[in-house]
């Protein structure tokens, strides 16, 4: 089958072409599922994606945005997870510039916390050992705050400069799902996998689609596979059960603030440990705005697409900012917008829930693979170990190569004419890979010019629109273009003048604009804004 982009009328001719036997079904558009799909797609198998709300609406969509080492489960032991993802992220460092960026960070040590500066170099030694690469330096009180002038604490003991990445994550989900697409793969959001398939054996055999999308009637299909896929993260029990699976996951809730980089002027990441319980913490610039995170609490409830921030959590990240950047004075009046993500572990019990393994784990139950935890880092690797499991349910050999690209290579070079500046330029071949042509060529005269404030570009909004499976104006502005994380009051000031780019593109009526942005505006108040 040759894969069906995302522009308008995609949906129709997908379900044309559902009724035929997949190789594989993989459940969940986060990156795992993603992964999967692409790793899957480059074997030669013929799979199919399905996403019961938006491509990366999950945890994908509202993680740290770091690429990193995790530095943090070396103090846990997780030697084996660390290294793996410190390779990972050299090798999306090299193939993914302008998606995946290096970013200089400090780890600030200070009075009393619980692992003193002299283990922290240890610790920095063995990560840049595991990296291939030397890249830290120790640096007294004095050399921190040249390096970061906000650094005013009189509690500061000295620190280390070290290097880490970041992406968007969102697009990140959506480069590798669109590079699965273009060489094969089909991909549907908005459809639900209700129930599993189970053949005479009892194995599972396929899934029950239920096409959620406005104006599709919540239609449902069968549809026959040889493999069953769930990567669906905080989701997973739910399916799980429908096999015989006992619940096994831990819900846990990590939740960023999102803050005016010109109340916090910051070109580097600040990393230390939280004054009241010694976690790893930390603070970075992205995409024009500062971050602020992470909570690790348990979500207490059942799994949510979006779940909101609670009053506890936004005073503990309050709580490490002011203690670090006393002099600046922050208040919650200088938060953007916030965010929170559900993530999904094994559950043993600990009483701690920051020390629970975040290992990725693979059950294997009456037919269903599930694939949870895990990092954003590590998303390939993950890939290739789900589909190793299930390998001998197809009749010829699969191949999979870690020496194959992760990300295909962006035509950088088309965009030598384009009236951008370097970064950019950059910016959008990193972001948009093979798509990145086009998109310059759709824009219209104006359009290259960045929205106000922010570092998107107008651009950016109209081929969303036109090309990449939007349904809603959420989709649009929480994950295809992230105004409703960067720019104030969620971009909801805006839609007026992002109306005559986005409505045609998407093909909706007066009424359905209008419907669109009122339902936007509610999520963005009760879910993104900080209460």
């Amino acid at each position: 089958m040759s894969g069906a982009m995302w522009e308008r009328g995609w949906r129709d001719r997908l379900r044309s072409q559902l009724d035929q036997p997949w190789d594989l079904i993989v459940i969940g558009g986060g990156v795992t599922g993603a992964g999967i799909l692409r790793e899957a797609t480059r074997a030669g198998l013929n799979a199919l994606l399905v996403e019961a709300a938006d491509f990366a609406s999950g945890t994908s969509s509202r993680s740290g945005k770091l690429v990193h080492g995790g530095l943090r489960y070396l103090r846990q032991g997780q030697v084996r997870l660390t290294v793996q993802s410190v390779r990972e992220r050299e090798q999306l460092l090299r193939q993914g510039r302008g998606l995946v960026n290096p970013l200089p960070e400090i780890m600030a040590c200070f009075r009393g916390d619980p692992v003193p500066a002299w283990l922290v170099g240890v610790g920095l030694d063995l990560y840049d050992l595991l990296a291939g690469k030397w890249g830290h330096r120790r640096y007294p009180p004095s050399g921190l705050r040249e390096l970061c002038p906000p650094l005013t604490s009189s509690d500061l003991v000295g620190g280390y400069r070290y290097f880490d990445a970041q992406t968007d994550d969102a697009r990140l989900v959506l480069r590798v799902m669109r590079e699965a697409v273009r060489e094969g793969a089909a991909a549907l959001n908005y459809t639900h996998a209700e129930t599993l398939l189970r053949s005479c054996s009892a194995a599972v055999c396929g899934v029950v689609v239920r096409d959620q999308a406005p104006g599709a009637g919540g239609r449902s299909k069968e549809l026959q596979a040889r493999a069953v896929i769930s990567a669906t993260g905080a989701w997973a029990d739910s399916l799980r059960t429908q096999v015989g699976g006992r619940p096994r996951l831990r819900l846990l809730r990590g939740s960023h603030l999102f803050l005016s980089a010109a109340r916090l002027p910051l070109e580097r990441g600040v990393s230390m440990l939280h004054p009241s319980d010694g976690r790893g913490v930390c603070v970075y610039p992205w995409e024009g705005v500062i971050i602020a995170g992470t909570t690790d609490v348990d979500h207490g409830r059942e799994a949510e697409t979006d779940p909101r921030m609670e009053a506890h959590e936004a005073e503990y990240l309050l709580q490490f900012l002011t203690r670090t950047f006393p002099s600046l004075e922050l208040t919650f009046d200088d938060v953007i917008s916030t965010h929170a993500g559900i993530r999904a572990v094994v559950n043993t019990g600990k009483a701690d829930p920051s020390k629970e393994s975040r290992e990725h784990v693979l059950w294997d139950e009456n037919g269903l693979l599930t694939v949870t935890g895990g990092k954003l880092t590590t998303f390939r690797r993950i890939a290739h170990d789900a589909l190793r499991k299930v390998r001998a349910r197809w009749p010829h050999r699969l191949s999979l190569e870690r020496d194959v690209r992760v990300l295909s290579e962006s035509p950088a070079a088309a965009l030598r004419e384009a009236p951008l500046d370097p970064s950019t330029r950059l910016r959008l071949v990193g972001r948009y890979g093979a798509d990145v042509p086009a998109l310059v060529r759709a824009s219209r005269p104006g359009e290259l010019e960045p929205v106000d404030g922010c570092a998107a570009l107008w651009a950016e909004l109209r081929w969303a629109a036109r090309e990449e499976g939007v349904v809603h104006l959420e989709d649009l502005l929480l994950r295809r273009v992230r105004l409703g994380l960067i720019a104030p009051q969620g971009g909801i000031p805006l839609l007026e003048r992002m109306r005559p780019i986005v409505q045609p593109e998407l093909g909706w009526e007066d009424g359905r604009w209008n419907e669109e942005c009122e339902a936007y505006g509610r999520l963005w108040r009760e879910r993104y804004r900080l209460r």
